[in-house]
C-alpha cells in the first residue's frame, strides 16, 4: 500500500509553477528534489552565492524572465522579488508583468 508522504502531499497541491521551481533549485545545487518542498527555505539549503546566482539565471531562462537586480530586498522599487522559497519564488514569478 502506498502511503503518501507530506511532501508528495504539498507538491501534489503545488502550481506547476512551483514544480519547476523546486526542480531547477534542486538541479542547480545538486540536491535530490525530495529534499525541497513548496515551503522549503533557500537559506536552510546552505546554497552559496554562485549556486543562487545559477538558480537566478536558470529561472529566467526557463521562464523567458528578468528577475531583478535587487531581488529579495525589501526596499526594492518594485516591491522586491521574494526569493525565500520556491512557493514565494513561483509567486513572485506570477506577479511579474507579462510583455
Amino acid at each position: 500500500m502506498n502511503q503518501m508522504t507530506a511532501l508528495d502531499a504539498q507538491l501534489a497541491t503545488a502550481s506547476s509553477d512551483v514544480y519547476r521551481v523546486i526542480e531547477i533549485i534542486a538541479h542547480q545545487a545538486m540536491v535530490d528534489i525530495s529534499q525541497i518542498a513548496p515551503q522549503t527555505k533557500l537559506a536552510d539549503l546552505a546554497l552559496d552565492s554562485l549556486v543562487m546566482v545559477e538558480i537566478v539565471f536558470a529561472l529566467e531562462e526557463a521562464f523567458g524572465i528578468t528577475i531583478p537586480f535587487n531581488a529579495n530586498t525589501k526596499t526594492a522599487v518594485d516591491g522586491g522579488f521574494d526569493m525565500s522559497t520556491p512557493a514565494a519564488i513561483a509567486a513572485a514569478i506570477e506577479a511579474l508583468p507579462t510583455v
